[in-house]
């Protein structure tokens, strides 16, 4: 079988259109998870995880997944409330005082409060930094009026969330969601890799030379304005290296599996518990994954509809995608639980055409 043509895994009867997607649309990295009702009906992978196609993608390979992490440290912060510690309408001021906008912590989970730019100029060195930028988002004097504006927080989203935990709790976001959510629910992701974890990891590249100038558009947008600070989250000599790997970048650097997106979600799908662990409540999730801001989204430049970290869709799924293609939904409709990720940054394109297959499969429930 040629390189090109090489895949591994399968399908539950009845799936087979998820794998004929898969194959028209394989990246020469990637891998599909599908579970039903909590039960495992896609899990499929193709190519390699180097550029240099010398390492087979496995069902261990981590690969960084840009805002598909944001639902994760969102669900962080979740936890909080549930727990009682953090209220949706608290100012983010009562627990992270040095903070001076007046910005609610429902704001800054439907990106509304009005802080999607770093205002300090920050080169890459800056990603294994926490405590500056922190400091720096602290001082920042909000764009808009907070919850008058929704644009999409692309790379302060995870800084703002997790400085609530760290100051709520007294524990880094990267372990507390190691042990608050990865650990119990069996799912191998996580925000600053260890040490032993960093050979597992996919190499990103770009799908054409002139993607990153796609990516950018103009460059005095709100889009290209909010991911071009600090430097290096689109430089494949930065997110490729272990610098950016072991640093916590929640809004941008979760390093995953696809079974652990799936799972996530599924967990999510199924009212908070997964495996007979239970981390939300029902009514929390059904809070989190309903409408919080329906409008224009400045960044994503269109009509979006947020929920509290999730992005809500007219077909009534939900879920979140990140740059370059990957992306983690769930579907209620079919109780489908799905993730795609890739180390080759694109479009949606593949995304688009394996939601359609999937979604051909199952009569609604």
């Amino acid at each position: 079988m040629s390189d090109d043509l090489w895949i591994n895994g399968g399908v539950a009867p009845g799936y087979e259109p998820a794998r004929e997607a898969f194959a028209q649309h394989r990246s020469g990295g990637s891998a599909l998870c599908v579970l039903r009702h909590g039960e495992t009906v896609v899990d499929l992978r193709e190519g390699w995880r180097d550029s240099g196609r010398t390492r087979m993608w496995d069902p261990r390979t981590l690969v960084n997944v840009y805002s598909v992490g944001k639902p994760v440290i969102a669900t962080a912060v979740l936890l909080l409330i549930d727990r009682g510690l953090v209220d949706l309408d608290d100012p983010v001021s009562r627990h992270w005082p040095e903070f001076r906008t007046p910005a609610t912590v429902r704001q800054v989970l439907t990106h509304t409060a009005g802080l999607p730019f770093f205002p300090v100029p920050r080169d890459a060195s800056a990603w294994s930094d926490w405590e500056l930028l922190c400091g720096d988002l602290a001082g920042a004097e909000p764009e808009w009026p907070p919850g008058t504006v929704a644009a999409e927080h692309a790379l302060t989203y995870g800084h703002l969330l997790g400085e609530i935990v760290r100051r709520v709790t007294g524990r880094a976001p990267g372990a507390f969601v190691a042990d608050e959510i990865a650990r119990p629910w069996g799912l191998d992701f996580g925000f600053g890799l260890h040490a032993a974890d960093l050979d597992r990891c996919a190499e990103l590249e770009f799908d054409a030379p002139d993607r990153p100038a796609q990516m950018l558009g103009d460059a005095a947008s709100v889009h290209a304005r909010a991911v071009a600070n600090p430097q290096g989250a689109r430089d494949l000599a930065v997110v490729n290296g272990d610098l950016w790997r072991t640093a916590v970048v929640p809004a941008v650097n979760l390093h995953t599996t696809a079974e652990a997106v799936a799972r996530f979600y599924a967990g999510l799908l199924a009212g908070g518990e997964l495996d007979g662990h239970r981390l939300l409540s029902g009514t929390l999730v059904d809070e989190a994954t309903s409408a919080q801001f329906i409008g224009f989204d400045h960044f994503i430049g269109q009509e979006t509809t947020w929920g509290l970290g999730v992005q809500l869709e007219n077909d009534g799924t939900w879920g979140m995608g990140g740059l370059g293609g990957s992306a983690g939904w769930a579907d209620p409709a079919r109780g489908h639980a799905i993730a795609y990720v890739t180390r080759q940054l694109g479009g949606f394109e593949r995304v688009t055409a394996l939601d359609a297959a999937i979604a051909s499969v199952e009569p609604l429930i």
